[in-house]
């Protein structure tokens, strides 16, 4: 009894109370649901967080725009201390000596410096010194960035669009399916499920950590059928489909695994609502053997056919 209750209350942090029908905590994608406002500007900044996790052409771009900001900031200081105090300067207009004082910006904060163009004076001195000591320091801030992009475990783990519930060894089941697309292997694969779901009479929901049949396996280059057996155990027997969606109830799956490439542990989230699962049928088989090898077709991974569910 005490097995029941812990595992019946048990909270996964994705809050007891659905702020409205249909809510959904975890995204397709993995991502939550959940936004949080009124936080203090500077306490809810996190910079590397953003720079690292950012889409690759949003990363680019703030660096293409950081780098045009830093030499157009510098250009104007040149251009206001004057830029007599550049030597080889040939502008004949304030438009041309200031872009001149651009690209030298652009020399001096890379370190590069052609030599045609250099300060003369303390004011310019000091105003080149620290451009290329600042220069330095963004380039190997951009540098760490840069490795800290490549080098994090990337889970472009692919989940099947539907669940479906499918007779299974006498019973029925919960099923749904993975594939890693890519060619990294990884080892030691753990998935788990869990169940969240209305009281009876109530707004505040369960939780349940659902039983699978198998929820380890040592290499995954194939692909895995994940399968929750709806047995007198299940937190779903006796539920049929119009009661996954009185109830709201959500499946969310968790994957993770060790990545031979990275080095690193990689977790993969995704979920399942009441309208994304088709009951009475069961998944094709669509692997194949061809030329010596076992070939899947990853594009058929939501493929199914009907199937007749046990009476249970």
């Amino acid at each position: 009894m005490a097995k029941q209750q812990k595992e019946k209350y048990s909270d996964f942090g994705l809050g007891d109370k659905p702020v409205s029908e249909g809510y959904r905590a975890l995204n397709k994608d993995g991502s939550f649901n959940i936004k949080k406002i009124n936080i203090p500007f500077f306490e809810g900044l996190n910079f590397f967080h953003s720079l690292v996790t950012m889409k690759w052409s949003h990363f680019f771009g703030f660096i293409l725009i950081g780098y045009f900001i830093a030499n157009l900031f510098f250009a104007t200081i040149y251009s206001i201390i004057g830029v007599e105090n550049l030597t080889g300067t040939e502008g004949m207009n304030p438009f041309e000596q200031f872009m001149e004082a651009f690209f030298f910006s652009a020399q001096t904060i890379t370190t590069l410096g052609y030599g045609r163009v250099a300060p003369i004076g303390l004011p310019a001195n000091i105003v080149a010194a620290t451009e290329s000591l600042l220069g330095l320091l963004s380039f190997a801030l951009a540098t760490g960035l840069l490795y800290g992009r490549f080098s994090k475990p990337n889970a472009r783990i692919r989940y099947s669009d539907k669940a479906v519930i499918a007779p299974y060894q006498g019973i029925n089941g919960f099923m749904f399916r993975v594939v890693n697309p890519q060619k990294n292997q990884l080892l030691e694969v753990e998935v788990s499920v869990s169940l969240s779901m209305k009281r009876e009479n109530s707004e505040l929901r369960n939780f349940y950590s659902l039983d699978l049949e198998r929820s380890k396996v040592v290499f995954f280059p194939s692909l895995w059928t994940v399968v929750h057996p709806i047995d007198t155990s299940s937190p779903m027997y006796n539920l049929a489909n119009e009661d996954l969606s009185k109830k709201d109830v959500e499946f969310i799956a968790m994957l993770k695994a060790f990545d031979e490439s990275s080095g690193q542990m990689m977790y993969s989230r995704s979920s399942y609502k009441a309208s994304e699962i088709v009951w009475g049928e069961k998944f094709v088989y669509i692997a194949k053997p061809e030329n010596g090898k076992l070939t899947i077709d990853v594009s058929r991974i939501n493929e199914s056919e009907k199937a007749a569910l046990n009476n249970q």
